[in-house]
């Protein structure tokens, strides 16, 4: 008589409340641990991407005696996370990264002067980070360029930013349509007297949104230009705001029609964060939105959305410093929860970037808690664990050789069933791995007694795509492939 034994890996998760928004922030996590500057990027040049359990972080350092740009990630949804890895040695100042991820291939732009003058630089990662191509110069400008923005869909990269070729500071953009390969030609978006500065770049199929501030008006508003063809051509420059305060710092994001900016102003005679969105790609905009409570000092917001949620972030005033405030919206804008303090620390916590996969919200932040600035991290949602649950019942038959079954169902979402069988007492070891062959999760590592085998698989937390499994035990390997869909 042999042994069936039914192994489940199950996922625990907790539902996200509306109604209680803070209770759901997992503890802060310090990213970076040194005397020197680290720091987040300004505006829409969002310094954090995640996809499944896989997040990635950048951001400019100066423990080098310059500012590079590092990069850091996590494979477990944020709950531990890798050595610092530098992506730029040189001896200038490399500022202001920004990062976009498809699937596995990673991006990142920055600007910095090893050239004579700063220009557009970019690196790309194959494998979630595990290395990284050489940078390259991307830009082809005789003038200054600077904060750049970048939004993937698909193989298609594209690229928003300032630029002072012609003599005062112009939006400009270009694009890839084959993973960062080459890259096209520039375009010249904004043609004004004065000043247009720190642009963000949103797509959604055709549609590409880009916001950014200007000064022509005399002071500064924030302004709008859309593409419907995929960067092809261009709309008129649409101005959003219409006041006479300094409105800056827009963040821009996009789901389906909905787009939504978010930036602050002065208009009550201090800066706070407002919103604002259309329902119908760009082409009319709703009111605007005052996001806090209180008539604090509000600034830098940043924007992520997933489907009808949008979540809000910006850093407001209190008598301690400086501190992360935060509020979401579940269905498109519309209405919105109170706001929230999400970071207590003595100190200035400032300069968010925010990135959404699944049903988690990353963010991270600069801050001043340790006497220097540190890059720091904290998760609303609920970092994903497994524990195996081993059923044991009786059967009369025995396995005559080794053998790994098709998974099922397949395709599937998000559960399937793995089932193997081992004729003698062995070492087993049951593998996930990606469509590149990136390990993701290891479902059996250890000495089984002969039997046969059931192993839930539940991938919650793994977007759409092709995956295999292997089993490698004494004398017998197999691997077979499986399809997620969601």
């Amino acid at each position: 008589m042999k042994k069936t034994i039914f192994l489940s890996l199950l996922f625990i998760c907790i539902a996200f409340a509306v109604s209680n928004i803070s209770a759901q922030w997992m503890p802060e996590v310090r990213l970076t641990n040194d005397t020197a500057y680290s720091l987040t990027s300004f505006g829409n040049a969002r310094c954090i991407a995640a996809n499944g359990n896989m997040v990635h972080s950048v951001w400019y350092d100066t423990r080098d005696g310059n500012y590079e740009i590092y990069y850091k990630r996590s494979v477990n949804g944020g709950q531990n996370w890798e050595a610092d890895t530098r992506l730029t040695v040189n001896v200038y100042t490399s500022y202001n990264p920004a990062i976009a991820i498809s699937g596995s291939l990673i991006h990142v732009v920055w600007y910095d002067n090893r050239d004579g003058n700063y220009q557009l630089f970019y690196k790309r990662s194959f494998d979630n980070g595990a290395t990284w191509e050489a940078e390259r110069n991307i830009s082809s400008s005789s003038g200054r360029t600077g904060h750049p923005s970048i939004a993937v869909l698909g193989s298609t990269v594209n690229l928003v930013w300032w630029d002072f070729r012609d003599g005062n500071f112009e939006i400009y953009y270009m694009k890839s349509t084959d993973d960062g390969n080459t890259f096209g030609s520039e375009t010249r978006l904004t043609n004004n007297a004065g000043e247009s500065v720190n642009p963000g770049v949103a797509v959604s199929g055709n549609y590409i949104h880009v916001s950014w501030f200007d000064s022509t008006d005399g002071n500064w508003e924030i302004y709008y230009k859309r593409s419907t063809d995929g960067g092809v051509t261009w709309g008129n420059n649409a101005r959003i705001t219409n006041n006479t305060a300094q409105s800056r710092f827009p963040s821009i994001a996009v789901s389906g029609a909905y787009v939504h900016l978010v930036f602050f102003d002065n208009r009550n005679g201090v800066d706070q964060v407002f919103y604002k969105r259309s329902t119908n790609n760009g082409t009319t905009w709703g009111s605007d939105v005052k996001m806090m409570k209180s008539n604090y000092y509000s600034a830098y917001p940043s924007m992520a959305v997933s489907g009808s949620t949008v979540h809000i972030l910006w850093n407001q005033y209190y008598t301690n410093g400086y501190d992360i405030q935060y509020s979401k919206s579940i269905n498109n804008g519309a209405k919105w929860s109170n706001d929230s303090r999400i970071t207590t620390a003595d100190g200035y916590s400032t300069v968010v970037s925010a990135a959404v996969s699944g049903t988690n919200l990353h963010i991270i932040w600069r801050d001043t808690r340790d006497g220097n600035t540190e890059i720091y991290y904290k998760l609303n949602g609920q970092y994903q664990t497994s524990k195996p649950i081993i059923k044991e019942t009786e059967s009369n038959e025995m396995p005559e050789k080794f053998a790994l079954s098709q998974n099922y169902p397949n395709p599937f979402n998000p559960n399937t069933s793995i089932h193997f069988d081992i004729p003698r007492n062995s070492f087993v070891r049951l593998v996930v791995y990606d469509a590149i062959g990136k390990q993701i999760e290891t479902l059996v590592n250890e000495y089984k007694q002969e039997g046969s085998y059931l192993v839930d698989f539940n991938a919650l937390g793994l977007p759409s795509g092709l995956y295999f499994y292997r089993i490698d035990t004494e004398g017998f390997t197999d691997v077979k492939r499986m399809i997620l869909i969601k």
